[in-house]
């Protein structure tokens, strides 16, 4: 576009210096008239008030007049007659006789002679700066704040009275504000001219852009692109100066500012200006071609975002966020979206895709939420239209450095060496986030999303097993990774994947074997190539602790996934694959025994020994994980129940591992019978899923080598078949002993629903009936657990059964019968107390646990009678080569004093010396152990006790002061800084009272601890033990002050 201004030297050589630009502000000011005043000069002015045309022409004639006689003026009087001879329209408007566009004239001539002046003045040399003068001072082009405003007064009049009148229909004002017909597209082009001519300096052009962009990208899009029709007057070239002028300018200006002004002269008339209808058709297909040329420059993407979502930054309540959640996916469907004029889809993905990656990691925390809300629907709309180029240019990208040390990936070790960073660590930080972003934030389970993941998922889950290991943040967004997907692929998927993570299948590509997992220096992991390890042994070792770890990471994975069933699933699953491995380990010869076998025979034997050695590791974990609640429904637990005993048909219990077997079993089919015996509520729908075990039930029946069994087995299928009418003998007494048979060792996971009956019964022998039959009707048989069914001394003998769950629930049950003072069971006491004690010596946890706690309630019921026996065993010193096994009796039986002293309550006090003086012998018993409980039962018992104490203070005070200062095991010499703290808590605000005679020896008891202890849990004992000598003491001497009112009554 043709310069208007510009193109020649405001002076020739020899001729007087141009006018200061302050002399051009004021000839601007002069045609414009004084500003406004509204009391504050400083303040910024607000809309310019409409100027009447005498107004204009007074304003125009005193310019005038001082141009021709005020000295000083004749430089400027010269420059625009320079300018206005370079400009013939801005002339003849200047000179003619409509007010307001004469006005625009001038004010665009004289704004032209400042752009020249400011531009001479910047292109002069400047004046060197004297030495330590300060700072420098401003440029010879640098406007006042004043002169700024009168500047931007000027431009506002400028495009008021120049441009706006004369734009098009549907861009400017309604008919009759125009100018006369015939003069629209000379006068428009004339002041866009101008105009642009201005924008080039940036002084004058900042202004102009920042506040009027939008009326000059009006005036430039209707002569550059609009009908012919209106844009007479202007020829075809100076509309190709528009359309150039056009692009330059939206090149030049902020793009995001850019995409804001043209998708308003797209789609809102309200705000292109006032009174403007709605926008051309003409004119929206060019703001969208112009909209897509954005988009496709260098950081366009960004651009077009961050000018759609600039200014909302989430608004407050919920409808404002939801519009914003709105114009996200609008704006993430629009970039999906191709535009017409890219030569090829390829080309426009090649081309977007990295830009749509690069939202995903925009640090503004402010804008970061959105910008990750349209890079998400951009990749999941692309996903779906696009599948095949959304995988190459989007999700491949995302996912590179996790497949780049993935096992599926061919590496070239012999161009890196040992220790080289294969991922670094920020590398692999941002991945693993995006990972997270795209997949769990947005939420698109499509099949092509969980096929790209799951060929990572590997990685991931060595990168979770690291970081559960180690301190770093990439625990938690891993575990949310791989529980997402297990959530949303199918249960098979799922199952298949689980079955990769554990090692069991190649499903999953895992961690390349020659890279490993480093610990970065911001809190994340790098990725390595490994050193080779010369060790064998330490090789070894690490291997094995890598797939320990392996193995606990993936319990407590399946930990959070019970509610889902996958847990259950998955455990069945790991049943069902011992079973194939112990049948596939049976029917292959062992190379070691047959010296003929080739070494292919002898790597496979090793191969299938490592599986099976792998599936009892998962099943043994996932026991003692998730087993409490694994299975949600009667499905699984029929799955469950097939497992067993499918592996019980093939493979009866016989050779070494047949007692484990055999137990096995009995908990399957005690759980069987515990469902159908009324542990679960169950449905017709149940039954038909139970109907499934039929068949292995009555094979079991027949080929099983045990009687009982077989007989157990009969049973169930009876009891399946006419949906529990039928009740035989068995069940009862097995679901007793089945449900019981939860010790640390089983492996049969409780029934789904926790709808338990009673207490569980003590097997007996079966009854001659094998089934009772109710009438249709009739109220339910009564169960096993009733006395009447189950006599006490067959109870008795139960409680010696060699199975341990059998001998548990027995035990149980005796103690429910001491709590509901049963007559046969309290004429039988002594002989209760003989058995209890007897099976607190059993090594079973539960059995023994089950005998304490019948040996306490035997003895807060009765404990005259039962305390001395207890005592006198208690006391009883570790003789011979059972010493060992002696001390932890004694212990135990500790434990049972104890549960008597809290059920006791303050009833303990008559029992307060033989108890304390049998825990004080403790004390100096030759194992440490027993010490260290007895000094826990005494701190216990003097909690208990409190103010009762009396005098037996003195022996407790020295037996624990000897003991902390001198015994060699600091276990004890803990658990006696213990006795202080227990001691301290329960006498509370009475120490003072109770202990005046051995505060002062306490006090300096735990001040030497806390100085000259070693043990760092003693230290920390003994500073607990001043904290409570503290607080007590602060209560002593600084009571709380209570304010009372006191009412006297006066004679």
């Amino acid at each position: 576009m043709a310069a208007p201004g510009g193109g020649a030297p405001d002076m020739a050589a020899g001729a007087r210096p141009g006018p200061e630009p302050a002399r051009v502000v004021e000839a601007l000011e002069l045609l414009l008239g004084p500003p406004p005043r509204d009391g504050d000069s400083a303040a910024e002015p607000g809309p310019e008030p409409a100027l009447c045309p005498e107004t204009l022409r007074r304003n125009a004639a005193a310019l005038e007049e001082r141009l021709r006689r005020a000295a000083g003026w004749a430089a400027l009087r010269e420059l625009r007659a320079a300018v206005l001879s370079r400009a013939p329209a801005l002339a003849a408007g200047a000179a003619g006789a409509e007010p307001g566009w004469a006005a625009a004239c001038g004010l665009l001539a004289l704004l032209l002679c400042l752009k020249e002046r400011l531009a001479a003045l910047a292109a002069a040399p400047a004046a060197p700066a004297a030495p330590g003068a300060g700072p420098p001072p401003p440029g010879a082009d640098t406007l006042s704040v004043g002169q700024e405003r009168a500047v931007r007064r000027a431009l506002r009049a400028a495009v008021g009275l120049g441009l706006l009148p004369h734009l098009p229909p549907g861009l400017g004002p309604g008919p009759g504000l125009g100018p006369p017909p015939g003069t629209r597209g000379a006068r428009l082009f004339a002041a866009v001219a101008a105009l642009v001519e201005l924008a080039r300096l940036p002084a004058l052009g900042a202004p102009l852009l920042a506040r009027h962009l939008r009326l000059l990208l009006c005036g430039l899009c209707g002569l550059g692109h609009g009908p012919a029709a209106l844009c007479q007057g202007v020829s075809e070239a100076e509309r190709a100066q528009c359309r150039e002028a056009l692009r330059d300018i939206l090149d030049r200006v902020y793009q995001p500012l850019a995409v804001q002004e043209l998708l308003v002269l797209q789609g809102q008339p309200k705000q292109r200006c006032r009174g403007a209808g709605a926008a051309p058709a003409w004119l929206r297909r060019l703001c969208g071609r112009l909209l897509s040329e954005r988009l496709l420059r260098p950081g366009g993407v960004h651009a077009v975002v961050r000018g759609v979502l600039e200014g909302t930054d989430g608004g407050a309540g919920a409808e404002a966020a939801a519009l914003d959640w709105k114009k996200c996916d609008a704006v993430g469907k629009i970039l999906a979206a191709c535009p017409q004029q890219c030569l090829s889809l390829e080309d426009y993905y090649r081309q977007v895709c990295p830009q749509i990656l690069d939202l995903l990691h925009i640090q503004d925390k402010v804008a970061a939420r959105q910008f990750q809300r349209v890079a998400t629907t951009t990749l999941l709309s692309m996903a779906r239209e696009q599948p095949q180029l959304a995988e190459r240019h989007l999700l491949q990208p995302l996912l590179a450095p996790l497949r780049r040390c993935s096992e599926a990936t061919e590496l070239a070790l012999e161009d890196l060496t040992a220790g080289a960073v294969l991922v670094p660590e920020a590398e692999l930080g941002s991945c693993v986030e995006d990972v997270l972003k795209v997949y769990v934030v947005g939420n698109d389970s499509s099949s092509l999303l969980l096929g790209s993941l799951q060929s990572v998922l590997g990685v991931v889950f060595s990168l979770y097993s690291f970081a559960k290991q180690n301190v770093s943040y990439l625990r938690s967004p891993c575990q949310d990774i791989l529980l997402w997907f297990l959530e949303k692929a199918e249960r098979e998927q799922s199952l298949a994947v689980l079955e990769g993570l554990a090692g069991l299948s190649s499903h999953v590509p895992t961690l390349h074997p020659q890279c490993q997992l480093r610990v970065g220096s911001e809190g994340g992991a790098a990725i390595v190539v490994e050193e080779t390890i010369s060790d064998e042994d330490e090789a070894l070792y690490q291997k094995i602790s890598l797939e320990q770890c392996h193995v606990e990471s993936l319990v407590e994975l399946l930990s959070h996934c019970q509610k889902s069933g996958l847990a259950g699933d998955f455990f069945i699953h790991c049943l069902k694959e011992l079973t194939q491995v112990a049948a596939e380990d049976e029917a292959a010869p062992e190379p070691a025994v047959q010296p003929g076998g080739s070494l292919l025979q002898l790597e496979q034997y090793q191969a299938r020994q490592g599986r099976k050695l792998l599936v009892l590791q998962l099943v043994a974990a996932l026991c003692e994980g998730v087993s409490d609640t694994v299975f949600t429904d009667i499905v699984q637990v029929q799955e469950f129940l097939a497992a067993v005993l499918q592996r019980a048909c093939a493979h009866p219990a016989q050779g070494p591992g047949a007692a484990a077997e055999a137990q096995t079993l009995a908990m399957a089919m005690g759980l069987a019978a515990a469902v159908l015996g009324g542990a679960v509520q169950l449905k017709s729908s149940d039954f038909a899923v139970l109907k499934r075990l039929v068949p292995l039930l009555e094979e079991l029946s027949r080929t099983y080598p045990e009687p009982l069994t077989q007989e157990l087995a009969s049973d169930l299928r009876i009891a399946i078949l006419t949906h529990g009418a039928c009740s035989p003998g068995t069940l009862g007494r097995k679901a007793g002993t089945g449900t019981a048979a939860q010790s640390p060792a089983g492996t049969a996971p409780s029934p789904p629903a926790p709808h338990r009956r009673g207490s569980p019964p003590a097997p007996r022998e079966r009854s001659e009936e094998q089934s009772t039959c109710p009438e249709p009707g009739a109220s339910p048989a009564p169960r096993a657990d009733s006395p009447a069914l189950g006599g006490l001394q067959e109870l008795l003998v139960s409680a010696y059964d060699p199975q341990p769950p059998g001998r548990a629930a027995a035990l149980r049950r005796l103690a429910s019968l001491v709590t509901q003072r049963d007559p046969e069971a309290i004429r039988l006491q002594e002989k209760l107390l003989q058995v209890f004690l007897e099976n607190v010596q059993h090594e079973d946890a539960f059995v023994y646990l089950s005998a304490i706690q019948g040996v306490a309630l035997l003895s807060s019921e009765y404990p005259e009678r039962i305390l001395p026996v207890l005592l006198a065993r208690y006391e009883c010193p570790a003789q011979g080569k059972e010493d060992t096994v002696a001390a932890v009796t004694r212990m135990k039986l500790g434990e049972v004093l104890m549960r008597v002293t809290r059920a006791l309550g303050d009833m303990v006090f008559q029992h307060r010396e033989p108890l304390i003086r049998a825990f004080l012998r403790g004390a100096r018993d030759p194992d440490s152990a027993l010490r260290a409980s007895s000094l826990s039962n005494l701190g216990e018992l003097c909690q208990h006790l409190g103010f009762q104490l009396g005098s037996i203070i003195q022996e407790v005070t020295c037996c624990v002061t000897a003991i902390a200062r001198t015994d060699p095991e600091a276990e004890v010499r803990r658990a006696a800084v213990h006795v202080v703290v227990l001691l301290l808590r329960g006498l509370s605000e009475k120490v003072t009272e109770v202990l005046r005679d051995v505060l002062r020896d306490l006090y300096r008891l735990l001040k030497h601890v806390a100085t000259a202890e070693r043990d760092a849990a003693t230290v920390l004992h003994a500073q607990l033990a001043l904290e409570e000598l503290d607080a007590a003491m602060r209560r002593v001497l600084f009571p709380p002050q209570t304010l009372e009112k006191k009412i006297v009554v006066l004679p």
